[in-house]
Order: structure tokens, then C-alpha cells, then sequence
């Protein structure tokens, strides 16, 4: 798995097929998918065209997808991997994920709600039962590796516990806000991927993209506050998802280069702490409107 991603949590499709293209075109390799974004299908679009210009092969890129919360029960996780696969015109996946450890009522409605608002659950399968059939996509050769997305320490070790095939990825929000360092030293133990999904808080202000420290360092060291978050975050041993529309912003999110040692050491010591995106209480994620 390439260090840097390129997440595609883009509310207008439209922009999709663009901001993909030029992740691709800057020299972004690791892209990351989800069933719930729904916009696979506008993703595969543009990797199949910067396959077919040239110059790229398949195995050159690492293609990440996730199951979402109304497909948990076995029998509906291989029919949504291959609707995923489909959507997204591939014929393997390099990663899938169970993109949260909370199941939803099934069907078709991707959050299901009672008349009050809240969501409907699943309670008739457990995560195990879950994980027990993505092992089975490995066992087909259709997908290289799998694991699990915006879960807590408390929720990872029974699975890992458990597993016949070992997570070999968590996707869950860091940054100096929300270290998540008990996490991360697990998963450097076991071998497990620690992959941030948002290393620059969302992108919310006020924020880390405004913390102090952040942005004496940036300005000490000709960097933007976003390419000291990312530098960061690498140099503490994580891979990492960065999001983005522009096309300059793409270029400068990977353009980044290691920290002086004080500067990361200052990083450490920030005390705030903050969780930005509820998800892992809910499964409801923070940043996708209800309904769309």
C-alpha cells in the first residue's frame, strides 16, 4: 500500500472523475472507495482512462473499497464486493473494509430510520459473522487483503483475537488532536497497517489546520500547515488519505517532505484532544448527508 492516498469522499460526482484524474496525473497510486460515497463507478471511469493512456499498469495502483453497514449479514457481503467490483471495473480489489462495526436494518435504503429519526440496527449478526465472510473473498482471490474501518481498540482486538485472517488494515481519523496511540502501537506490533483517514481533522476550522503550533511551523519551515499535518503523520509510522477538488491542492498534498526533529517533537507535545467524526459511537458517518 502507497504511503499517500487519495480518498474519494467527493459530495458532487461530477467533480469526481476530475479530482481522481488528477490525483492520478500528480502520481497518487493508492485511492481510496466506498460503496456509501456512490460514486465507485465515476472512480473506476477515471482509473480505467489513466489505465488505457498508458504508462500505468494495475499493479501499479492500490484500490480500496468498503462494505457499507446494511450489507453485514453474510449472505449479502460477496454479492456487494462484486457490485462494488463492477461499479468500479476492476477485476480484483487490493483492500476491502468493513467501513463501520455497526450493522444496519437491510436493504436498499442506506440509512435506514424509525419514524423518530434513529437509526435502525441489525442485531441478528454480529461482526464476527461479518468478518467471517470477508475472509472467504480472500479465500476466492478477488480481494488481496481486508479490514476494518473507523473502529476503537475495544472493537479491533476481539476481531483480531478471532480472526482466521488477520486485519491487515484500520482505517480510523488521526491527527495531533486524536492521536490514537494505543491504536497505532498495537497495530505496529501486529503487523497491522495504520492507515489515517483524516490527518488534516476533516479539514475543520478551527482546527488542527489552525493550531498554533501547526502554523509557527509551517511558517518556519516554508511548508502549508496541511503538508506539516501529512509530514507528520508519516514520520509516526502511518499511511494516510488526503481529499481534495483542486488541483493545486492535490499537487501540495503530495508534496511533502520530512520534519526537522523539534518540529515533530512540538507536534507531540499539542495536548488538545478532539474526535471530529462520531462514526465510531453511531456508525453513522459525520460527513456523508442522510440520504444522499
Amino acid at each position: 500500500m502507497p504511503v499517500l492516498g487519495f480518498g474519494t469522499l467527493i459530495h458532487d460526482v461530477t467533480l469526481t472523475t476530475s479530482a481522481t484524474r488528477d490525483a492520478l496525473d500528480v502520481g497518487f497510486r493508492h485511492f481510496d472507495c466506498a460503496e456509501r460515497y456512490r460514486n465507485e463507478r465515476e472512480v473506476g471511469e477515471a482509473l480505467q482512462a489513466g489505465l488505457a493512456a498508458g504508462g500505468i499498469g494495475r499493479e501499479d495502483i492500490f484500490v480500496t473499497t468498503k462494505l457499507w453497514n446494511t450489507n453485514h449479514r453474510p449472505e449479502r457481503v460477496e454479492p456487494a464486493f462484486e457490485a462494488s467490483l463492477d461499479r468500479l471495473k476492476l477485476s480484483y480489489l487490493d483492500l476491502y473494509l468493513i467501513h463501520t462495526p455497526f450493522a444496519f436494518q437491510p436493504g436498499d435504503e442506506f440509512d435506514p430510520r424509525d419514524q423518530s429519526g434513529n437509526v435502525i440496527y441489525d442485531r441478528s449478526v454480529t461482526l464476527l459473522d461479518t468478518w467471517r465472510a470477508m475472509e472467504s473473498l480472500v479465500d476466492h482471490g478477488k480481494c488481496r487483503a481486508i479490514g476494518l474501518s473507523d473502529v476503537t481498540f475495544e472493537v479491533l482486538l476481539p476481531i483480531y483475537e478471532s480472526a482466521r485472517i488477520k486485519p491487515a488494515v484500520i482505517q480510523v481519523e488521526a491527527h495531533p488532536y486524536l492521536p490514537q496511540t494505543e491504536l497505532l502501537e498495537f497495530c505496529n506490533k501486529k503487523n497491522i497497517v495504520f492507515l489515517a483517514g483524516a490527518p488534516l481533522g476533516h479539514g475543520i476550522k478551527p482546527g488542527v489546520l489552525e493550531d498554533p503550533v501547526i502554523l509557527a511551523i509551517a511558517a518556519r519551515i516554508g511548508k502549508t500547515p496541511a503538508q506539516v499535518l501529512l509530514a507528520w503523520a508519516v514520520q509516526r509510522g502511518t499511511t494516510l488519505l488526503v481529499k481534495t477538488t483542486n488541483a493545486a491542492r492535490v499537487r501540495e498534498n503530495f508534496n511533502i517532505s520530512a520534519l526537522p526533529e523539534d518540529a515533530f517533537d512540538e507536534i507531540n507535545r499539542i495536548q488538545t484532544r478532539q474526535r471530529f467524526n462520531e462514526v465510531v459511537s453511531t456508525g453513522s458517518p459525520g460527513f456523508i448527508p442522510q440520504g444522499s
